[in-house]
């Protein structure tokens, strides 16, 4: 029930009929569309598979273990490849992102129609998974890291660029009213009035993202687009486990050293 505050007190107050009708169709519509998705979650599941599950996974554990650590010195180029892979994609991704920012942000934007065609750009990359870009892209370009490079640049400028106008949008007027005053130019507005406010966190969502992509890049070998993803995937194929293992270690031991990283970063800017 609605409180409403009287002398600074909160009294209850009994919804209007009609707006407590449509909670409750809300609720229920909700409540259809949930019974409806685990239908069709289960008509799609064969259960029988389940069933022994538990046992196929401890078969599955007790074939990895130990990991085969003879092929590590042989991970080390794919790995630094798939840093790289994430490294580079991020900095490409950043560099289209920024401008693109300025243009979304309602404050900045020099006209509407720019501003659409920015917004369409980013929610057109956040739309669409690093995977799916890196199977595009290795189709159009071939199978390699430049690949999973584009595919990460092109992943980012969404999530980047939507961050980064949020931020822009809710830096404080006065600075940029003040410096507009006194006849400065566009571009001194921005370099003086509207980047010492988001700079923190555009340090911060670069940071944050490429820690992301990280992760994101150790899976886009399974597509061809290079890294240790392609290790991953002919360890599978052959059904190696042992060195399947040795490769999951390797990925979570970079993706805690780029955890480390990038909270170190983030504490040295912000």
């Amino acid at each position: 029930m609605p409180v409403k505050h009287v002398n600074n007190v909160p009294v209850w107050q009994r919804r209007e009929p009609l707006k407590q009708y449509a909670i409750w169709a809300g609720w229920m519509l909700g409540g259809m569309l949930f019974l409806l998705c685990w239908k069709v979650i289960s008509d799609n599941t064969i259960w029988e598979f389940m069933y022994d599950a538990g046992t196929q996974a401890g078969s599955l554990i007790g074939r990895m273990i130990p990991p085969d650590w003879s092929i590590t010195g042989s991970l080390m180029v794919p790995l630094w490849d798939t840093i790289n892979i994430a490294t580079v994609g991020t900095a490409l991704g950043i560099l289209i992102a920024f401008p693109l920012s300025f243009l979304a942000a309602r404050n900045t934007t020099p006209h509407p129609a720019l501003r659409a065609v920015a917004l369409a750009i980013i929610v057109s990359s956040r739309s669409i998974n690093a995977l799916i870009w890196a199977m595009l892209l290795v189709t159009i370009v071939g199978p390699g890291i430049f690949a999973g490079m584009l595919a990460i640049a092109l992943r980012s400028i969404g999530f980047v660029g939507k961050l980064l106008y949020e931020a822009i949008e809710e830096i404080h007027p006065t600075p940029v009213e003040a410096l507009s005053s006194t006849g400065a130019a566009r571009t001194q507005v921005l370099a003086y009035a509207v980047w010492p406010q988001i700079m923190p966190a555009f340090a911060g969502i670069s940071v944050y993202r490429w820690d992301i992509n990280i992760r994101e890049a150790t899976t886009l070998g399974l597509v061809g687009a290079g890294g240790i993803g392609l290790q991953m995937n002919a360890a599978i194929n052959n059904l190696a486990w042992a060195q399947v293992a040795t490769v999951f270690v390797l990925i979570f031991a970079t993706v805690i050293v780029s955890e480390w990283v990038s909270a170190k970063v983030r504490h040295a800017v912000i």
